[in-house]
Formats: structure tokens, sequence, C-alpha cells
């Protein structure tokens, strides 16, 4: 699957993974701070995401295969990944399966653990959404307020608008088949599974992704990492503390 992606910058390829029903655009404004730091940056849509092709078959060992095809699409040989949530979860089935490319790998705000399905109340309200009827982006945003009271994770989500045809609007996601799909979202990295390159987890100092009896389980998979807290800040943390989780980025990056 030719995966779509935003390309800028110049220098190390730096690879940029979003979270589930989400995009790399929701990156851009702290992917371009990066990028001055001697990055090529590419902001990629996953599979049945963004302007990323749509297919049924979708699951983490999946995903990491589309990424090695970017990859070698794109002749790039070491990579320094980041990704967050969903996105965090490829990266470690990538940098599992292909160390030979992945030389740092920056994990936001997920752990190689079990996650239960948590995401019900957006699906049913994305489902819910007519767009015979609903005609404004406005009406859209009224709509999914009666299962979304967040107004951040609603408007999170209405980026996925877009004009399909004069006066039609449509998701970009592919969301029958992450529907049918969901329960693969939660999937752990199998126990066995090892990666020994440089390795950082950034977690939200609100976020309970990654807990204290995480950690073991973090460090016996990733033996070579360290885990920083990112301060005043939930799951997305790159939004609600954009400075702070740069700052620990780079450090990393830079080291």
């Amino acid at each position: 699957m030719k995966l779509y992606a935003h390309v800028f910058g110049e220098g190390v390829p730096f690879l940029i993974l979003h979270g589930f029903l989400g995009m790399g655009d929701n990156w851009k404004t702290l992917a371009k701070k990066i990028s001055e730091y001697g990055y090529q940056i590419h902001l990629i849509d996953q599979r049945n995401h963004g302007r990323s092709p749509h297919n049924d078959d979708f699951s983490y060992e999946i995903m990491a295969s589309d990424l090695l095809g970017y990859c070698n699409e794109h002749h790039l040989k070491k990579i320094t990944l980041l990704g967050h949530s969903m996105g965090g979860k490829t990266a470690m089935f990538f940098a599992v399966k292909y160390p030979q490319i992945t030389d740092k790998l920056i994990i936001a705000d997920i752990g190689p653990k079990y996650y239960p399905l948590h995401h019900q109340d957006i699906l049913d309200g994305l489902s819910s959404l007519d767009f015979d009827v609903l005609k404004s982006r406005g009406e859209v945003d009224k709509a999914l307020s009666e299962y979304v009271k967040d107004v951040g994770v609603r408007m999170f989500l209405m980026k996925n608008l877009f004009w399909k045809e004069k006066g039609k609007l449509g998701l970009r996601m592919n969301l029958d088949s992450l529907i049918k799909n969901s329960s693969e979202i939660g999937m752990e990295l199998s126990e066995n599974s090892v990666y020994q390159g440089e390795t950082i987890f950034l977690k939200g100092e609100k976020s309970n992704y990654i807990l204290e009896e995480d950690v073991n389980r973090i460090k016996k998979q990733f033996p070579n990492s360290q885990i920083r807290e990112i301060s005043n800040a939930g799951h997305w943390l790159h939004a609600e503390n954009p400075d702070e989780f740069l700052a620990s980025l780079l450090g990393f990056v830079k080291n």
C-alpha cells in the first residue's frame, strides 16, 4: 500500500505516525519546529486514515509492513521514528521487526501492553453523522456533541471533514473498516518482542496510558529506553505542552 505523506525539511529522515482517527497533519505545527534542527519530516497518514488508501485489512503487523514499503519507496535506510498512541504501537512493531532501519525511537503516551477498547462513544458519534442532512461544520459539531462532550476531541475528529463534492461533506478516514477492526487498536506487542535500540517513552503527567506497573515491561522489551513525564499534559501531550514535549524529544535525539 502506497501511503500518503507530507514531506518537508532537509536532513535526517524523521517519520511521524499519528494516533487513531488522526492524520499526519495533526503534527504539522510541532513538526515544523523539529525540522529546524536538521530533519527531513515525513508526516505519514496510516492506512484507513487521512489521504492514505482504504482497505479492509488492518492490524499493527500490516501497518508496520506499510511503513517498510514507504521506507523502501523513499530509499530511507535509517530513520528516527516517532509515534503517538496507535502510531506509537505501530512504531514499536516496526522497530522490533526492522531494527536495522530504526535508528532512534520515540513513543508518545502508549505502552506495549494490551489496552481495552475505549473509543466506543466516538465511533458511535461518527457513525451517526448523516451527511445528507448535515450541511456545515457547525451542524456536524452539534450532532457530534451528543456523543463526544469534550470540545478538543470534537475539534480533533472534525479535522477529518472534507467536501466530497459541492455541498456534500464526508470523512477522510475509512470509518467502516476502523469500526470492524476496532479490537485491533488495543493489541499488545508480543511479550517476547524486544528492541535493543535507543528509545524514549514520553508520557503525559495526567494520562493513565503508562502506569507505574508498566515500567518493568517497558524496560524488559526496550532495554535501552528511558521514560520521561511531560508536565501538565494528558494523552495529547504534544498539543497540551508542546514546548516541554519538543525539549524532551530534542534532548533525546540530539544526544
